[in-house]
């Protein structure tokens, strides 16, 4: 995915009359650990550290992420200088393929290969189905659908988790339909989750790109290739975390979407890790206004008692004997 991402910038700069680009591929923290729980070791840092040292120590002009692995606040020197046009925003369910040699949790194989709505699902998947995720912020919304559901966390490259799917080790996958859609898998996509049951994480689908802040140049090249509306939208939502001082643990979604030309509206949640209690805000607004309407949305969800819902959040996760410390807490 990392490398598609790279290519797909290099690619856009070049056609906008950019300089050629040459990539370089570095191996972070987090694509090395893959084992471990990303609560355990590090956190959203750990998949751009080494990236964001070599753009600091000049070895790299620019750098490409998944906007949602960027922590909501950057290291000094560094500044998101664009993103390109926003992808599918929300989570996907994917269900086993129909020629698995049985049948999940009452899955027919007409059922695995065709698009099916919600109430399709909770059908299929019954009360207490498996569910590949590690999100903390997927397994507290969807435990509002899915009480009885057992969440495992699953780590790895695309395809390594949907073979785990297909050979049976969970009933259902939760992922980005970003991610599927960009390298093509879209037909594994069995249900796009509405905002309405899982609003996505925080830059979901949107492609950042992070230079130096003081090199002129290079965000001149990068301005070039900058879409608006995706711009507007990352900069709300990251306004938002950045007023709930949410990261990568933190069982928070956001999103906001275009209303029209000009216009946004940004919605978001806070979540307890039991999906017992959630907190809805919302606020529309120019697209100039994007950061105003994250801090806006923030300071309504922080009088609604969302800093109380983050904190125990926190406080369940260091405990070393609550569930949830052992869950991997990439959303990806």
């Amino acid at each position: 995915m990392a490398l598609w991402q790279a290519s797909e910038v290099a690619s856009r700069v070049t056609a906008a009359g950019g300089p050629p680009c040459r990539i370089v591929v570095i191996k972070t923290s987090g694509d090395r650990l893959q084992d471990a729980p990303v609560s355990e070791i590090g956190g959203k840092r750990l998949f751009v550290k080494e990236i964001e040292d070599a753009l600091l120590g000049g070895d790299i002009d620019l750098a490409v992420h998944s906007s949602k692995d960027l922590p909501a606040v950057l290291p000094d020197g560094l500044a998101i200088a664009g993103v390109l046009p926003r992808e599918d925003p929300l989570d996907a369910v994917v269900l086993p393929l129909p020629n698995r040699s049985d049948v999940v949790s009452g899955f027919s194989r007409t059922d695995t290969a065709a698009e099916i709505d919600l109430a399709r699902l909770t059908t299929l998947l019954g009360p207490s189905p498996s569910l590949g995720t590690g999100s903390v912020r997927r397994i507290a919304q969807l435990l509002r659908l899915f009480p009885g559901a057992l969440f495992t966390p699953i780590r790895g490259n695309l395809d390594t988790r949907l073979r785990k799917l297909d050979n049976g080790e969970h009933d259902a996958l939760i992922l980005a339909a970003a991610g599927l859609r960009r390298l093509g898998l879209q037909s594994r996509i069995s249900l796009r989750l509405p905002a309405s049951v899982s609003v996505p994480a925080p830059g979901q689908g949107i492609i950042a790109i992070e230079t130096r802040q003081d090199d002129e140049h290079v965000r001149q090249v990068v301005a070039t290739i900058n879409d608006a509306a995706a711009d507007a939208a990352l900069c709300a939502e990251r306004a938002l975390v950045a007023a709930l001082g949410g990261g990568c643990q933190a069982p928070l979604g956001a999103l906001a979407s275009p209303v029209d030309h000009d216009n946004l509206e940004l919605v978001a949640v806070v979540v307890s890790l039991d999906g017992g209690h959630a907190l809805y805000g919302t606020a529309r607004g120019t697209r100039g206004e994007a950061a105003a309407i994250g801090a806006k949305v923030g300071a309504q969800l922080i009088t609604d008692g969302a800093e109380e819902i983050l904190a125990d959040a926190r406080r369940r996760q260091a405990t070393v004997d609550s569930p949830q410390s052992a869950v991997d807490h990439n959303d990806r």
